[in-house]
């Protein structure tokens, strides 16, 4: 009773704590189900006696996926997507951001560019004109298929610009009375002093790209060439033509654990790279969500 006593709204705290906790768990009871697939036998998993334990724990699914080339190729098709993506993003996003951020005084047309962007969060050009667009170009079936496209999240253009326009001018000010040029400016000044914006954005950046698979499926055509979650998608939604036979579905059955082995490697690098930018997350979204 003294816990009430103190605090007026104890009781709202806790029902707030209990329905957090209920969703924090219902969001991590399917990855722990598909951890504890991946560690038990593949009978086990087959039967369906698998639930929230490994059932006959065994690291079998991931040995044979330290074996398997085509998840490796996959893999190594992901990461160069994230580094050239996150790099592309992180180049034009800045770029984009920095002159947007700056008064009507100092930059006339930017009201005009301003709703040019949002207009794109709006609205699209549609898939088959998406499609032709980067047919067009030759781009299919590349790397730069997988990349060019998502090159200037808006977004995360508007998110680093309310940043940028959220920093105190008189530094800015300061430091052109000093003789900084705009280069300069935004090298020395916004950068450093916008790090949890840059965390941010380029936390958004790297799974978006880390985490698509629908542009693989659509623009790849080599098998060798497909991103992780393209792979990931044509084993766990294969398509209905394929299991024609019993024998195909049993087989696929069969797979369960390897399938869920390959899930768990797919989640590890989100999961190494976010604690590391949690810090500046929270402080990014809400200081760079603020203004206009």
């Amino acid at each position: 009773m003294n816990l009430f006593k103190h605090r007026r709204v104890g009781l709202s705290d806790l029902m707030l704590m209990a329905v957090a906790c209920l969703i924090s768990l219902m969001c991590l009871l399917p990855l722990i189900y598909i951890l504890s697939l991946s560690l038990s036998d593949k009978s086990a998993a087959t039967a369906g006696l698998v639930t929230f334990l490994p059932v006959d724990f065994t690291w079998s699914s991931y040995t044979y996926l330290l074996r398997e080339h085509g998840f490796y190729l996959a893999f190594m098709v992901s990461v160069k997507r994230v580094l050239i993506g996150c790099s592309i993003n992180f180049i034009l996003t800045i770029l984009m951001a920095y002159p947007l951020a700056k008064e009507k005084s100092e930059f006339k047309s930017r009201n005009i560019y301003m709703w040019v962007i949002l207009v794109t969060m709006l609205f699209n050009g549609g898939l088959i004109p998406w499609y032709m667009v980067v047919k067009s170009l030759h781009l299919t079936n590349t790397i730069w298929a997988l990349t060019l496209p998502l090159a200037v999240p808006v977004f995360n253009v508007i998110l680093l610009m309310n940043f940028f326009r959220g920093l105190p001018k008189e530094i800015s000010e300061a430091a052109a009375i000093d003789g900084s040029g705009p280069w300069r400016l935004l090298l020395t000044i916004f950068l450093p002093l916008s790090l949890p914006a840059v965390a941010t954005v380029t936390l958004f950046s790297f799974i978006n790209h880390w985490n698509a698979f629908f542009d693989g499926l659509i623009l790849i055509n080599t098998q060798s060439k497909i991103p992780l979650q393209t792979y990931i998608q044509q084993l766990v939604i294969p398509q209905p033509n394929n299991l024609t036979r019993p024998e195909d579905i049993v087989n696929l059955l069969s797979q369960r654990t390897t399938n869920a082995a390959k899930i768990v490697v797919t989640m590890l690098p989100i999961l190494l790279v976010y604690p590391f930018l949690q810090k500046y997350f929270v402080g990014g979204i809400t200081l760079g969500s603020v203004k206009e």
